[in-house]
């Protein structure tokens, strides 16, 4: 049975905004993680377009591998075009980045044609950057094929969507998530390499509020079978109210069941990778689902001026999991208020 991989959203979604939007702090936006499948290395790449600062868009990239070593870019570059060859808003990108939907909700590609800094997990973990770090040329291209309909948070769970309805909605805005199979290559420095990947889109456009986060884990992956799940909850409040709680187990027939997280691993300590990734799911129907799972490369990600002072500390790490005998790569991200960290 083919699989519907639109998810009932509309086409019109995976377009980019053709120009600045007139309201203000609007934030258009593209990121992807990558898994390399044979666990050598992962990868955040990401656009972030915001109203204010819309000439100059800030992109996000970490290559994080295995024994420890990142290479990373963060910085703010001339826009492209929006418009694709098709006619259509379907690039974005600036500087050495470029994103383009090739068909909605079923190809996209990233490319890369620039330098990035050298550092490692551990000094990012540390906090010890210093400026004048060595920078080395990466490039790459990357397809990414959809394999799993897009999540819309909020819209598996009743008491999901009225939680996003209220402020930690405004922690999220208005996105949608969808797992795929990649394929790429990449050279750094003198050095060549083809890859086959597991990776996980967000697309996200409207206002994001970031004052009053207080943390998060977010977990997605996909097997070889076709099966996938994906979750994200927000930790316990302080008051007592419901806290945003939400995820799926999609079977490779097609077949998309929500669940509830029951145990999440959070964060509670920043290592370089080989912390506990396991995560225990609830279907509606009353499955308990157990999946098994180990980071293998973790990175913290720098402070970012926009941010608020007290904003939690966050980690995007890659991970290796396992549910009922089957194996493949994902991605976890977490944060934590340090109060609630051993660091």
């Amino acid at each position: 049975m083919a699989i519907d991989l639109t998810g009932g959203v509309g086409r019109e979604r995976e377009y980019v905004f053709a120009k600045c939007p007139d309201e203000p702090d609007i934030r258009d936006a593209v990121n992807v993680w990558i898994e390399a499948t044979d666990g050598a290395f992962g990868m955040r790449i990401g656009v972030e377009a915001v109203s204010p600062t819309w000439d100059k868009h800030q992109i996000w990239l970490d290559v994080a591998f295995a024994n420890g070593r990142v290479l990373m870019v963060r910085d703010r570059f001339p826009i492209h075009s929006a418009i694709g060859p098709e006619g259509q808003p379907t690039v974005i990108g600036a500087g050495p980045l470029r994103f383009r939907c090739v068909e909605p909700f079923r190809t996209w590609t990233a490319s890369f044609d620039g330098e990035a800094v050298e550092t490692t997990a551990v000094d990012l973990i540390k906090g010890s950057l210093v400026a004048n770090l060595p920078a080395c040329p990466v490039q790459f291209e990357i397809e990414m094929n959809m394999a799993v309909p897009p999540w819309v948070p909020g819209s598996l769970l009743p008491e999901a969507g009225e939680i996003l309805k209220g402020v930690q909605g405004e922690h999220m805005s208005p996105r949608y998530e969808q797992l795929c199979r990649a394929k790429g290559n990449m050279r750094i420095g003198d050095q060549h390499r083809d890859f086959a990947a597991n990776g996980l889109r967000i697309r996200r456009q409207g206002r994001r509020k970031f004052e009053g986060f207080w943390g998060h884990a977010w977990q997605s992956a996909l097997f070889p079978s076709g099966k996938a799940f994906g979750c994200n909850i927000y930790p316990p409040r302080d008051d007592g109210q419901p806290n945003y709680n939400e995820g799926f187990v999609f079977c490779s027939g097609g077949v998309r069941r929500p669940a509830r997280v029951v145990k999440a691993p959070w964060l509670t300590r920043l290592t370089p990778g080989g912390d506990d990734a396991r995560v225990i799911l609830e279907t509606i129907d009353g499955e308990t689902i157990t999946i098994e799972g180990q980071t293998f490369v973790n990175c913290r990600s720098p402070g970012d001026k926009i941010l608020p002072p007290d904003f939690p500390i966050v980690q995007q790490a890659h991970a290796r999991y396992r549910w009922d005998g089957e194996e493949t790569v994902g991605t976890l991200e977490r944060s934590s208020l340090p109060k609630n960290m051993t660091l």
